[in-house]
Parts: structure tokens; sequence; C-alpha cells
């Protein structure tokens, strides 16, 4: 189709009419689309910045482009403007000197576990913590040489002391912890943690920025899972890490670089409309997922139903006094006697889907065995929890279907 000599007669024109000689080829301007004027242009949307190569003006600036730092442009992987847009977002709303995107709340986590701990290096764990996190510790950090040990989240900050040694690099914290919601006094384990130069680490993924602030009690690195509240539609999968200092900013950074690690635009721009609906989402799903756990407790007994936000839940005074609200996610014990016939009432289940994750506008059930994952008591002590996670159909259809799983329960 492109023959030579329709390219040589093409050429031969240019170079008879002056006018044409600046005139780039179909082929070309195909390939380069014209500059058009962005005077007047103003969107609510936030602009996609799609990009794996940056340019540059000249020979010099790209033979310098690493003085372009941590937050100039470079290399796609590095971030467009669109992924610098949700970094500064998170980033304002974490009241943090640095925040990084990763492809999940899971990468977030393990980011900084790699930065931070060297061979010989020993990171406490909750007991209570996703279960991922302590797969990791022991399938990938032990073979080379890092050590973990695991704490009860109900233990004071001074009892959690008691197992600081010249090892402990790393505390980890999850408050409320995953699926049986024990509260942990950050404040407390940060001033012990500190004291001995450890570093302290909080998934943050439960209360949301909205909520809860780690970086302002201390907290050096705080994860969370933008998959759930912030993107807020169970169609997106990103993590975030910000931290207290600029410093491990750079780190971090710096590792991610060495890793390949970096995070879709358009999975940025999902994020960041999620974003805007997110304190709506929350105090709905909140005030909705707080009431149902207040009508099991009647129904049932409050020493079921796992929800820091209730008055008569063990960790309600850590919740109330560094906490502004709760999310729509709260946990049931299901007494062992009684887990055939909630699983049919389950299965049964009309609005609530069955499912991993939460903080969509699906309200979703997810029956949990934890007994594997644990080595201390946990709430309850049955082998099935099921978490609950409040969206945004009518509650009264969505009762219906707890009410069912309340009267398998009550039978």
């Amino acid at each position: 189709m492109f023959g030579a000599s329709v390219i040589s007669n093409n050429f031969i024109g240019k170079l008879d009419d002056p006018e044409k000689v600046s005139q780039m080829s179909d082929t070309t301007t195909c390939v380069r689309a014209p500059e058009v004027s962005e005077e007047g242009y103003a969107s609510l949307a936030a602009s996609v910045h799609r990009a794996s190569t940056i340019v540059f003006p000249d020979s010099a600036a790209y033979a310098n482009r690493a003085e372009r730092g941590a937050d100039g442009y470079s290399y796609g992987l590095s971030g467009t403007p669109t992924t610098r847009k949700l970094q500064a977002a998170i980033n304002e709303l974490q009241t943090a000197e640095g925040t990084l995107l990763l492809p999940s709340g899971q990468a977030a986590i393990m980011l900084v576990f790699v930065s931070v701990l060297k061979p010989g290096d020993t990171v406490l764990v909750p007991d209570c913590a996703y279960a991922p996190v302590r797969s990791f510790c022991k399938n990938f950090l032990a073979p080379r040489g890092i050590h973990h040990r695991v704490y009860n989240p109900l233990a004071s900050a001074d009892e959690i002391a008691e197992l600081f040694d010249e090892t402990v690099r790393l505390i980890w914290v999850e408050t409320p912890g995953s699926t049986t919601m024990e509260m942990s006094d950050v404040t407390a384990l940060v001033a012990k943690a500190h004291a001995s130069d450890i570093l302290v680490g909080c998934d943050n993924t439960w209360a949301t920025p909205l909520n809860f602030k780690p970086v302002s009690v201390g907290v050096d690195f705080v994860a969370e899972a933008l998959t759930k509240y912030p993107g807020g539609h169970s169609d997106v999968l990103m993590g975030s890490v910000s931290v207290r200092d600029r410093d491990w900013f750079l780190s971090l950074k710096s590792m991610m670089s060495m890793m390949g690690l970096g995070v879709s635009p358009d999975d940025c721009a999902l994020v960041l409309r999620g974003l805007e609906t997110m304190p709506l989402r929350l105090r709905h799903s909140q005030k909705v997922a707080l009431e149902f756990a207040q009508r099991i407790c009647d129904q049932v007994s409050p020493d079921l139903v796992l929800h820091p936000a209730l008055p008569n839940d063990p960790g309600h005074a850590l919740w109330k006094r560094d906490f502004s609200g709760a999310s729509g996610v709260f946990s049931i014990v299901i007494p062992d006697e009684k887990v055939s016939f909630v699983t049919e009432a389950i299965d049964c289940a009309k609005t609530f889907s069955i499912g991993a994750s939460w903080g969509g506008t699906h309200s979703l059930l997810a029956p949990m065995s934890v007994a594997a994952d644990r080595t201390f008591p946990w709430p309850g002590d049955a082998n099935m929890i099921l978490r609950i996670s409040i969206g945004l159909e009518d509650p009264d259809d969505l009762w219906r279907d707890l009410q069912s799983i309340v009267d398998a329960i009550a039978s």
C-alpha cells in the first residue's frame, strides 16, 4: 500500500512547494496528531493521563532525568498526572508526608515489610492480621532470614513491649482486627515502640482516613486497600502506603522502582471518582450497620456481635477515644452447633451477595473460618465468623436476609 514510488512522489511534491516542506505526511499525522488548544477547557472529571514513555525537550534533559526527583515525571511506571492527583488526595486525607500507590492493599503492606526489614530483623504481627500477612511472613520472609512473632491484639502496650528485643524493627497493627474486630491501643503502642527505636505500621482499611488518621498519633506507615471504600464499586484493585517521614517515602519509592511496581492511571481515575462519594457512602453504611448490629444483639446475644462502636464491645472505649466514626463492616460469631442452619440461611439470601472484600455499593456476606490462622483465643472462639459488609441497598431488604440468619442462630 505504501510503495516506494508513492513515498518518493510525496517527498518530491514537498520539495517543489516550500509551504509543504514543514507539513507532515499522512502517515506521520496518524501517529502524531496535531496539538489543539485547551484554553477554556475545564472539566470536573479527573483527566486520565496514560503513558509508558515520557518525552524530554532535549538530550540534556533526558540525560539528567534523575534530577527531576521522586515527584517528577521520567517514565510512566513512576506516575502520571492522574496518579499524582490520587496520591495528593490520599496524602492530604492521611495528613502524611508522602503517599505511594500499589496494585493492591496486600502489595502495600508487603512494600513496607520488604523496605524496612533485613535479614536478622523481627516484625511483630497481631494475631488478628489479614491472613496473607502471616502467610507472607512465614513463606517469604522466614526463608530469607527475617523473623516474625505473633502478639495478642487484646494485650496491653506494656505486655506487647515485653516482646521487644534488639531484633525487633517493626510492629504491625490492624485496628480493628480483620474479621474479629479487636481494637488495639495504637497511641500507647507507638509510644512504647518509638522509645525503643521501633517503627510502627498500621492497616487502616476498615476506618479509612475519614474515621482515623494513624499518622496523627505517630504511626510511621499507614497501609490501606483502596479497593474497598475509596474505590467503592467493587471494580478496581489498588493499595496505598502513607508515611510520616519524607525519607521513608523516598526509600519506599526506590524499592517500588526496583520491583517494577506501578498502577494504572485508568484505575486511579476510578478511585478518584469513588473518593467523591466515599463520605456519603461510608456514613450511610455506618448508620445501617450499627443499627443492624444492635438489633442482632437484642435478638440473640451481645457476646456474638463484633463491632467496636457498640457500647458493650471490649474495644469500645478505644474506638470512642481515637475514631470519629465506623465503617459498614462488622461480624457475627456463629456457634458451632448452628453452622449448618446459618449456612443454609446465607445460601438463601436474596439481597446480600456472598464474596470477599467489602466497602462497595453491594452488601456482602463472607463466612470466615479463622481457627487455622489464630494462635491466641479470639472473640467467640467459634469455627465460623460471619463478616457482614453493608452497601447501599434498601435496609429493609437487607434486614430480611439478616433476620433469617438471626433466626437460624436463635433456633
